[in-house]
């Protein structure tokens, strides 16, 4: 990624927050790097260098600084929505699996060999994006989360080094002094007794404003499943279950830019990949700005897009759940589907180990593959086509795990999914928007999408021809979609 130092240092020098997040400033003369946003006093042009990540900054010497907190960046992905030859997929495939712990107890093999690349290809990649080797992207990840984990938590900081990944409490001493000069526990200020984490851990998520949570509630609240979501009082709550362990979640609007995460879950060791989800599920790696430019190209994207200038395409916590939820959302009303997945949890969830006191409606964690490949789901009441390819489905995933990991593009991944029992165009692209969040997916036959058009068009578009007319929107059509969807409501 080539970064101008003239036109960064003028960004850096006006200090403005559109700038917060899509470079760094390496500081020579301190060795520390910071947000554009950093209150500090400018340093001199000839003494700054420029990066692309944190990771950049960090793995060419330069350390955090303690008063911008680049951990409080929003995420910039700048290579998002490109369309080449698989190039996006495969940086964000990629950081999507370090986000969830891939390097933390394996190593580049077994990361490449999900990834189906080279070693050599991935970090040219990444540093072609990236400005950092993806171990470089692995450690810095785990540095800014424990140091937000020590700046709005007061868990124990033993707690913190295993809830950012790191392997041992010494390993996580080591890297601290070595970065900060300085043990972790010296970066915590004020008096406030420590929590442990089992009480809930409470954390701000941050995007890139604008952002738009009445609309991601109100996309939510209908497709809620009965005792495993709800939406109330601002807030999304549900129940989360990982590698047979129960926790629950809450989200709200946060203070700035950010919204606000409670997580409670028995095993500190998955905060960071839950955190991960939650970025997933919420959208929150999105730039409304480049996406807003991009589609307001076109006429109709252009009023969607100023009428809704902060919406974002609401993802799924669980590829399994959200298989299930899209066959059963075929042919029939989001209210129909939404009941026949409540009988699927009441009849095959497990009863949710630690209920949360405070919202008694979550009762159930969401279906496990197994449970649902062993199951007669015909007493659910649904056709028996459609019974038969939750099974299969299923069952191909207990078979294969990574059966619904991210493709090299998104025609490879369509293919994949369309190689299921039962799905079809729509029901793949669906998947890949919502659980793979592929920024260009588009279900062209959705009868919701059609209807938009008509409304706002005046001609009602059969697939195809709504395919033709989404080529405007490439490479942002799943945003589209969601803008179309919304319009509706």
């Amino acid at each position: 990624m080539e970064l101008d130092h003239d036109t960064c240092y003028r960004a850096l020098a006006s200090r403005d927050v559109r700038f917060d997040g899509r470079f760094f400033i390496g500081v020579k003369t301190t060795g520390i790097y910071c947000r554009p946003i950093c209150p500090a006093r400018t340093a001199k042009s000839e003494n700054v260098l420029f990066f692309p990540t944190a990771a950049a900054a960090q793995e060419a010497g330069f350390r955090p600084c303690l008063r911008c907190r680049p951990e409080a960046a929003p995420d910039s992905g700048a290579w998002r929505g490109v369309a080449n030859s698989g190039v996006s997929n495969t940086v964000t495939r990629a950081l999507a699996l370090i986000e969830m712990g891939a390097l933390d107890d394996n190593g580049m093999d077994a990361l490449v060999a999900r990834l189906g690349v080279g070693e050599r290809q991935l970090r040219r990649l990444f540093a072609q994006h990236l400005g950092a080797s993806p171990v470089a992207v692995a450690q810095t990840r785990r540095v800014l989360l424990a140091q937000q984990l020590i700046h709005e938590t007061r868990m124990p900081i033993t707690e913190i080094a295993f809830a950012a990944g790191f392997g041992s409490v010494r390993r996580f001493n080591e890297v601290f002094q070595n970065l900060f000069r300085r043990p972790p526990s010296a970066l915590r200020h004020g008096s406030q007794p420590e929590q442990s984490a089992q009480a809930g851990v409470t954390l701000l998520l941050r995007y890139r404003p604008p952002y738009d949570w009445p609309a991601m509630l109100a996309f939510l609240s209908p497709r809620a499943i009965a005792g495993v979501e709800l939406v109330a009082d601002g807030c999304y709550y549900r129940s989360i279950c990982l590698d047979g362990a129960h926790g629950t979640i809450v989200v709200q609007q946060g203070e700035g830019h950010a919204l606000q995460a409670t997580i409670r879950f028995p095993r500190l060791s998955s905060l960071s990949a839950i955190i991960a989800r939650l970025r997933r599920m919420f959208d929150l790696a999105a730039d409304p700005e480049i996406i807003g430019r991009q589609l307001s190209a076109d006429p109709l994207m252009a009023r969607l897009t100023a009428a809704r200038p902060g919406l974002r395409v609401p993802g799924c916590w669980d590829g399994f759940e959200q298989a299930m939820r899209a066959v059963l959302g075929q042919q029939i009303t989001v209210l129909g589907a939404i009941r026949l997945a409540g009988k699927l949890v009441a009849q095959y969830g497990e009863a949710l180990s630690d209920p949360c006191a405070d919202r008694p409606g979550l009762t159930h964690v969401f279906p496990q593959a197994a449970a649902v490949a062993a199951a007669d789901l015909a007493p659910l009441g649904m056709p028996k086509t459609r019974a038969a390819t939750l099974s299969a489905i299923a069952a191909a995933l207990v078979a294969d795990p990574q059966l619904l990991d991210t493709c090299a593009s998104l025609e490879e991944a369509v293919l994949k999914l369309r190689a299921l029992p039962g799905i079809g165009d729509w029901t793949a692209q669906y998947m890949a928007l919502r659980h793979l969040r592929e920024p260009d997916a588009f279900p062209a036959a959705d009868v919701a999408l059609m209807h938009a058009i008509a409304v706002h068009e005046g001609a009602r578009p059969n697939a195809k021809e709504l395919t033709l007319r989404a080529e405007a929107w490439r490479p942002w059509r799943a945003y589209a979609a969601q803008h179309l969807w919304s319009s509706l409501a």
